[in-house]
Formats: structure tokens, sequence, C-alpha cells
């Protein structure tokens, strides 16, 4: 299993993106900035509440697609892309059609 943070801030809705992953299992969860905890990037927002998520397959056909819409949504094409990037680093894709 693989976690990452991502403390947008204003280029973001809610402020926080998480990943998980889990074999090929992908989550994208969108989550509301925690200001009680600071509004500086190095402060803690594992307590942030979620408000939003993507949860598919990296096997499965519409995994890219869906996943690159939901986080088009959320965020900016520049983090959406990084975002990406690293889910590809971390989930096995032979097999699936998932390049971007």
């Amino acid at each position: 299993m693989a976690k990452k943070t991502w403390k947008i801030g204003e280029y973001c809705k809610g402020g926080i993106i998480t990943v998980e992953t889990k074999g090929n299992d992908v989550a994208i969860i969108g989550k509301d900035w925690d200001m009680s905890q600071g509004t500086r990037k190095g402060s803690n927002q594992n307590n942030a509440k979620e408000w939003t998520r993507f949860e598919l397959s990296a096997d499965d056909s519409r995994f890219s697609w869906g996943a690159s819409q939901f986080l088009n949504d959320l965020t900016t094409s520049y983090y959406a892309d990084k975002i990406m990037k690293w889910i590809e680093s971390k989930v096995d894709t032979k097999g699936s059609s998932m390049h971007w």
C-alpha cells in the first residue's frame, strides 16, 4: 500500500488531495484544509475532513479518463498531471489502458 498527500492550498478545492493505492485499487480523496492545525503547508493535516472520493481499479479501462477528470475538477492541470504520474509509478499498469 502506498499513500501520498498533496497540500495544494488555494489551487485545489478543499486544499488537500490524498491518494491511496492497494494493489491496483486506487482511491483519490479530496479533503478540506483543517484550519485549526494552521495554514502553512507544514501543518499536520492528517485529520482533515474528507469531502469527495474517487475509487477504481487501475485495471479498469475507464480508470485513466475517470481519474484525470476527477483530478482536473479538483485542481489545476499541473497538479492533476503530477498526481497521475505518481499513481502510474505505484500501480501495475500492465494490460490496462492507463496512459496519460
